[in-house]
């Protein structure tokens, strides 16, 4: 074999330019396509940074094996660029100015038939799965994967120009309940013990702080064994920072910097300052907590429109303080029944018990799924608050203020892509801030913590929470921050608790006796106690950058190999069963339910 032992590449197909014509060269890759024009033969040769044809002669020494050559064999090939003649030029190809005339040719690997054409834009998502290998040779998943390698090395190269130190973390480590489920790993050495793949390192970044690092980052991988959506996996890649003696608005600061960077590099745009929103004002006007800002459609308060009106269900929401709100689209299409059945299903799906709504034709006609219990002149009040022109659909949500906002948000979105109102070509920033620093867990009557057990109180705060003062948990807001973009989080932090009586405090209002504290986080207690920094972190997700720098609607297709949404990799079919010495190896022992479909 000569190519790759004597003959060494000497550059990439897809790097040809007509600057290069009478260089001599050796490439190697897959065969795209072929052509055979009788006394000639055509080859589109591709590697990872694109296709070049090559032109060759089988009559000609050293070329016989150009009829056995098919698609996706892998080839070597040595020969002259020249510009291709007039009139045969592809502008379509970067390296459509040129061709090689190629003076040897020698097939490297054989392959069968693939499944599907490589850049075949309809093949199914599973079929591409399965087959994960060939679908990466795809120009799309190549220039997708080649994106976040450029992403992560921008953010390597600001950090570090910024004075963070990469530090790398375990990933077999202690069980830290952090919401979701932990993926277990059992121990072989110290049978009836586990490690836990770690959610986030997020103990491990605040010790690296007591440690002195000041500035710490990481591309964390993390896992998390939770339910999946289109931008969710169990395990995902995080960049990970901590910095010592900052507060909120130092940590906010770099990150703005780090986005700017990033979307001046990659969009070629000047994002500027990014705007601030509390989260109560971002719930009350959007109905969640990381809105697309990119269009309207904004929630409209009628509390006060719908008292007193009579009708049993806006009396009884407002009688046990829950929320009533609205929508309004005063252009676009006349929706028919149907597709407002559709509309009320979506609601429902959010909890919501049910969807009104108002329509007024553009002769001022009025139709309404409450205008048998409601006087026209009240309905056409709440109408004109929803869409001030007269003319157009409502939607009306009367539930609590979760349920309310929830249903409202997802019709807000789903009208958004349905009208097409939202500008796909703009990206939208947002720091969402103020934060509630608890949440009420109704069904354990407990409190939780609203993002993690180690985010500190705002200062007005601390002492109630130090003193366990649970009158003022339900108003206390946290240090918290999200940086949101088109409707994403990307990133989400925290400035943390940094004394350990403020840390003590916090576990038992979470309902952490001071043996469970110290059982699962007596190490980070008494860490705390050897002279801690202020300190402030953040993660941003990964995969739902390069997902959005991408343009694509899923983070599996900016992950190498993705799971499916039941967590499964089509590809290699994990997970599988092991063997039963392996288990006794652990000392696992499977329940007979599960021993049995395991069997199957």
């Amino acid at each position: 074999m000569k190519f790759v032992s004597q003959l060494k590449r000497t550059t990439y197909c897809g790097l040809l330019r007509a600057s290069h014509d009478g260089l001599e060269v050796n490439l190697m890759g897959w065969v795209d396509t072929r052509r055979d024009h009788g006394g000639l033969v055509f080859i589109d040769l591709r590697d990872r940074e694109g296709v070049v044809q090559v032109v060759l002669d089988p009559n000609g020494a050293e070329m016989k094996q150009a009829h056995e050559v098919r698609g996706e064999f892998v080839i070597g090939v040595r020969g002259k660029v020249q510009r291709r003649p007039d009139g045969m030029k592809n502008s379509k190809l970067p390296t459509g100015e040129v061709e090689v005339l190629a003076t040897q040719l020698e097939i490297l690997s054989e392959a069968k038939t693939p499944p599907f054409q490589i850049n075949d834009k309809e093949v199914g998502e599973n079929l591409r799965l399965k087959y994960r290998y060939l679908d990466i040779r795809s120009a799309r998943l190549n220039g997708h994967l080649r994106l976040r390698h450029e992403i992560v090395r921008t953010v390597r190269e600001t950090l570090s120009n910024d004075g963070f130190i990469e530090v790398e973390t375990p990933i077999l480590y202690k069980s830290t309940p952090e919401g979701a489920r932990d993926y277990l790993v059992p121990s072989r050495v110290n049978q009836g013990t586990f490690y836990a793949l770690p959610q986030s390192p997020q103990t491990l970044k605040q010790l690296l702080m007591i440690g002195g690092m000041d500035r710490y980052f990481q591309i964390a991988r993390c896992f998390r064994d939770e339910d999946l959506r289109a931008d969710r996996q169990p395990e995902f890649s995080q960049i990970d920072m901590e910095m010592s003696f900052v507060d909120q608005d130092d940590i906010m600061a770099i990150n703005e910097k780090l986005a700017q960077t990033i979307w001046k590099k990659f969009r070629g745009i000047d994002i500027g300052p990014i705007p601030r929103m509390s989260f109560m004002e971002a719930m009350n006007r959007f109905g969640n907590d990381k809105p697309d800002i990119r269009f309207g459609l904004e929630l409209q308060d009628l509390g006060e429109i719908c008292q007193n009106t009579g009708f049993k269900v806006f009396d009884d929401v407002l009688a046990k303080k829950g929320t009533i709100k609205g929508i309004g689209l005063s252009q676009g299409k006349d929706f028919s029944r149907a597709q407002i059945d559709k509309l009320v299903e979506l609601a429902k799906k959010a909890g919501a018990k049910g969807l009104v709504w108002i329509k007024v034709d553009g002769e001022g006609k009025l139709t309404s799924a409450i205008g048998k219990v409601l006087p026209e002149d009240k309905v056409r009040e709440i109408f004109k608050r929803l869409c001030p022109e007269g003319k157009g659909t409502a939607f009306v949500v009367a539930d609590s203020f979760e349920v309310t906002c929830a249903a409202l948000a997802g019709l807000r979105l789903h009208l958004g892509h349905e009208m097409k109102l939202i500008d796909e070509n703009k990206d939208a920033f947002l720091w969402v801030v103020d934060f509630p620093l608890f949440e009420y867990d109704v069904e354990n009557k407990r409190w939780a913590a609203r993002h993690h057990p180690f985010t500190s109180p705002q200062n007005q705060y601390i002492e109630d929470l130090k003193t366990g003062n649970e009158a003022r948990f339900g108003e206390m807001l946290a240090k918290a921050y999200d940086l949101v973009c088109n409707g994403h989080e990307i990133g989400g932090g925290s400035v943390r608790i940094h004394r350990s009586d403020t840390q003590a405090g916090m576990f038992k209002a979470l309902g952490l006796s001071m043996e469970e504290a110290h059982e699962k986080f007596g190490f980070f207690m008494e860490a705390l106690q050897y002279g801690t920094p202020p300190h402030a972190g953040i993660a941003w997700g990964v995969d739902r950058l390069v997902m959005i720098i991408a343009r694509t609607d899923a983070i599996r297709d900016v992950i190498a190999f993705p799971k499916t949404a039941k967590a499964t990799d089509l590809m290699s079919e994990a997970p599988n069963a092991v063997s039963r010495d392996q288990l006794i190896e652990l000392g696992i022992r499977l329940a007979p339910s599960v021993e049995a479909g395991a069997a199957r």
